[in-house]
């Protein structure tokens, strides 16, 4: 069985991370998308409810798992006998970035392989700070998160 691990902070999940979702399991066998705790970054959800949104965001995708993890991505790795890492590739500087984590990671662990899917053109330019700056300022940002996450971010800051 084909393992997929796709890990990231998901604060909060966009229609882009969807996107990668969707297209990498259809890839792999299996999918296990991990929620992360990003040390550099003040969260606007919780862990949990992050782990609730991106469920009911999969919830059709049969061989989508969501769990909440903490430590190195390498140890989850191991721990769920992956076959690869996923990333998401927007643009060169994400490339530069996620170049130097899946080298590390391969270093910490030789077994670990990372491949990356470029995002679709449309989410491109998306990222989850703009996403909640736009939110936090009332702004419309239905057209690049999926429904259950555009009325969480209604909620958090109504």
């Amino acid at each position: 069985m084909k393992t997929a691990i796709f890990p990231g902070s998901f604060d909060p999940l966009t229609n882009g991370h969807l996107n990668i979702i969707k297209r990498t399991a259809r890839l792999f066998d299996k999918l296990i998308v991990a929620v992360a705790t990003n040390t550099s970054k003040r969260a606007l959800f919780t862990p949990a409810e992050k782990v609730t949104l991106i469920k009911q965001a999969v919830a059709g995708l049969e061989n989508v798992t969501v769990i909440l993890t903490t430590g190195l991505t390498v140890d989850l790795f191991r721990k769920q006998n992956a076959t690869v890492l996923v990333r998401g590739l927007r643009d060169e500087t994400d490339y530069r970035y996620e170049r130097q984590i899946a080298a590390m990671n391969h270093q910490l662990e030789n077994k670990v392989e990372t491949i990356f899917l470029l995002a679709d053109p449309n989410n491109s330019y998306v990222a989850s700070s703009m996403i909640k700056e736009i939110a936090k300022m009332h702004g419309d940002v239905s057209k690049f998160v999926p429904e259950n996450v555009n009325q969480a971010l209604q909620a958090k800051f109504r």
